[in-house]
């Protein structure tokens, strides 16, 4: 079976995540959008698969395999089927990848004192350093140095060459490629671009005191990520002074800086 991908819409809301963003490109859970599509298709288990000789998809928009057919079919897909239209629809991927890892798969050194529970897949190069706690599915790329006395859990996806450092917590994220987050810093429920450095003592805010959704703002109008618990959305090249914190579902375009100790309680644009 093939798979051709025609070009979506590629909203400007990427913007805040990676300029000229192509969505069907973007790393999610050691890969990228469109070959985790391919992936998860190809191993569907229904008989139209082996059949059809050829897929045509949108590719800003993910498939979920039990809606393969119906989709052929031109029927009403499952709610599992979404488009990527805001960078926490890219987070909401990176989830259901990696909790569907079902094996440990350790190329990286693991020093005694750092503790796994749940599966890890973890590169070559990668240096697990003692009192890092890992609970939950967890995938970490090449080259990356993680700890001492972290604490990450799942579904966390770090990039290559990525360094988590002194007891930093991390939280059902997705961080990019060459991405550095300072010790005694927290990243919940949030997404990370790639060369970002998080300035020691980061935190992240991802919850209303009122408990609803979290909105935010795009061109003017606020939309509603559908999600109770929601970080930030930091873009590609962001650095962060020591002791910045964030409001829960804020957004730093691509470039932008903080001072030391401040409190970002709007979106930074650069």
């Amino acid at each position: 079976m093939k798979f051709d991908f025609i070009p979506g819409e590629n909203p400007s809301y990427f913007e805040s995540l990676r300029r000229d963003a192509s969505i069907s490109e973007l790393p999610v859970a050691g890969t990228t959008v469109r070959q985790a599509q391919i992936d998860f298709l190809e191993a569907t288990d229904h008989e139209f698969s082996k059949e059809a000789p050829e897929v045509l998809l949108a590719d800003n928009f993910w498939y979920a395999p039990e809606d393969l057919e119906n989709f052929s079919r031109g029927e009403d897909l499952s709610e599992n089927s979404f488009a990527l239209r805001f960078p926490w629809d890219l987070l909401r991927l990176n989830e259901i990848l990696v909790a569907h890892i079902d094996t440990d798969f350790i190329e990286a050194h693991v020093y005694d004192g750092a503790q796994n529970e749940g599966f890890l897949y973890a590169g070559k190069g990668t240096k697990i350093l003692p009192g890092v706690f890992i609970e939950g599915n967890v995938i970490i790329g090449d080259n990356c140095k993680i700890g001492p006395n972290c604490y990450i859990r799942g579904n966390t996806f770090i990039g290559d060459n990525c360094h988590i450092g002194q007891s930093v917590e991390i939280k059902n994220s997705l961080i990019m490629n060459n991405t550095n987050v300072g010790h005694l810093s927290y990243i919940g429920d949030s997404v990370l671009g790639e060369k970002v450095n998080l300035g020691a003592g980061t935190v992240s805010s991802n919850l209303r005191h009122d408990g609803s959704n979290h909105r935010s703002e795009f061109h003017g109008e606020l939309i509603d990520t559908g999600r109770r618990k929601f970080g930030v959305i930091i873009g590609d090249g962001v650095h962060t002074g020591i002791n910045t914190s964030f409001y829960p579902g804020r957004k730093l375009y691509p470039e932008t800086t903080t001072l030391p100790g401040q409190i970002v309680q709007k979106d930074l644009k650069a």
